[in-house]
């Protein structure tokens, strides 16, 4: 057998295995444990199909699977976690309006918050950025220099923590506290209309005001609506005293279902609320709420498992809220949670002036190099503060002072090792993406059957 021969039979047995491992975890996570139907499935992965990014964004479980069976020098000790965000990407940090009103930058998805390893948040967004860098055709080395600016920003954010020169409960990201194109980005944002959103998704007929039904919010089913209402007062029940209003407040004036959100949730139920607010003139002063479905984070099947923290946690919803309230110090006052048919929910503001900074709109590697610094800031805050207000007994010790305390007093090594791997991994991901088209086409000629 010639050497050309064997090479290639390497090759094309490497790249069988990995779609077979890859359709595994797919079948895995989206069959048997999240239950997807059919028409669901295709819908989440027409969104994976669109690029490498998209196809990593909906596809965490993987990446997990990955990184969990790797080994990393710069772990923390597994039996003092952090509580980490668990889906960390350059997508999850907007602005938006914090519960003291003032627009600020941060991120804004903890629906697979838990405990974990700190580098668990870290390489994925380092990853991400890599993807980022190369969608603005950024070159390797490139990508690894603006993912150095984030991790060098992360590791010494941490060590002001960690040395206490900094309080990660005070340090917030505004205007005044930002440069670049983030603050650019909240100035803009700060000049909407609260009611741009809502006559956008509402109407307003001759006594009230009703969700204005398009492709993605529809009229809920009887069941549907009578489940929701018979579940609010659980929501009630939940909100923080602090600032509760009286509860004509939360009268409910409509409903809706969401469909077209996000790409991992596909398959999840997400309703549109419509509560009556200030019941100011026109109705301008309704609120629309968001009730989503959430399941047991993705992280939690990879990561040691901490009983403590399940035991408390045992309504997914209330981990979901719990996690954004220990890593906003003005987090949203409307989070609660509320349980309908067996399925955990969590209900929310659905922000009028949440925005999501697009990448291409940077203006050279200079200005996102700024803003991968400022996100930096925030994921050592996220940690750093997410064990300020626990008082369960949970977390005995500042993760900040482990986090430092793994990193080490070379951060030059350690950002050199996490960014080399970062850009070798999103190869793998740009691959894992041709090998995930071809298995799509594979499931269409077999009659989208899934294999099992």
């Amino acid at each position: 057998m010639s050497t050309h021969t064997l090479t290639e039979r390497v090759r094309v047995t490497q790249k069988r295995l990995r779609k077979e491992m890859l359709a595994s975890v797919l079948n895995e996570f989206d069959g048997s444990l999240m239950g997807l139907p059919e028409d669901k499935r295709r819908q989440k992965y027409a969104k994976m199909a669109g690029s490498p990014f998209s196809f990593y964004r909906g596809s965490a479980y993987l990446f997990y699977f990955d990184v969990s069976r790797e080994w990393f020098p710069y772990h923390t000790d597994p039996a003092r976690p952090t509580w980490i965000q668990g889906d960390l990407h350059f997508e999850n940090f907007g602005a938006f309006r914090s519960e003291n009103g003032r627009m600020v930058y941060d991120v804004n998805d903890f629906d697979e918050g838990c405990l974990g390893s700190y580098l668990y948040d870290l390489l994925r967004m380092s990853v991400s950025t890599a993807l980022v860098c190369r969608t603005l055709e950024i070159d390797p080395a490139g990508q690894r220099k603006a993912i150095t600016h984030y991790l060098a920003s992360y590791a010494k954010q941490i060590r002001r923590f960690a040395r206490r020169k900094e309080d990660p409960r005070t340090l917030v990201f505004d205007k005044e506290h930002t440069g670049g194109a983030i603050r650019r980005l909240l100035k803009k944002t700060e000049k909407r209309l609260a009611s741009h959103f809502l006559e956008g998704v509402t109407t307003l007929t001759r006594d009230t005001r009703k969700f204005t039904k398009s492709e993605e919010i529809l009229p809920p089913t009887p069941e549907e609506k009578a489940a929701l209402e018979t579940a609010w007062p659980q929501y009630l029940q939940t909100l923080q005293a602090k600032g509760i209003k009286p509860e004509g407040y939360y009268r409910i004036k409509d409903l809706a279902v969401k469909h077209g959100s996000g790409t991992a949730s596909i398959g999840l139920d997400r309703f549109y609320v419509l509560i009556d607010g200030e019941a100011g003139e026109q109705g301008l002063d309704d609120i629309v709420l968001e009730v989503k479905e959430v399941r047991a984070p993705v992280p939690a099947y990879f990561v040691a498992r901490n009983d403590a923290f399940w035991e408390h946690m045992g309504h997914q919803g209330k981990r979901v809220i719990l996690t954004q309230q220990a890593m906003h110090h003005e987090a949203d006052p409307f989070l609660g949670y509320l349980t309908m048919s067996g399925r955990d929910f969590y209900v929310r503001e659905r922000s009028p002036y949440k925005k999501r900074l697009k990448s291409d709109r940077l203006e050279g590697p200079d200005e996102l190099h700024g803003v991968l610094k400022t996100m930096g800031q925030i994921t050592a805050k996220l940690h750093a503060r997410a064990d300020a207000d626990m008082h369960q007994g949970l977390m005995a010790y500042h993760s900040e002072d482990e986090i430092d305390r793994a990193i080490g007093g070379d951060r030059e090594a350690f950002c050199d090792y996490i960014a080399q791997w970062a850009v070798a991994y999103a190869y793998q991901v740009e691959e894992d993406y041709a090998l995930f088209l071809e298995w799509l086409e594979e499931r269409r000629g077999d009659g989208a059957q899934e294999r099992t």
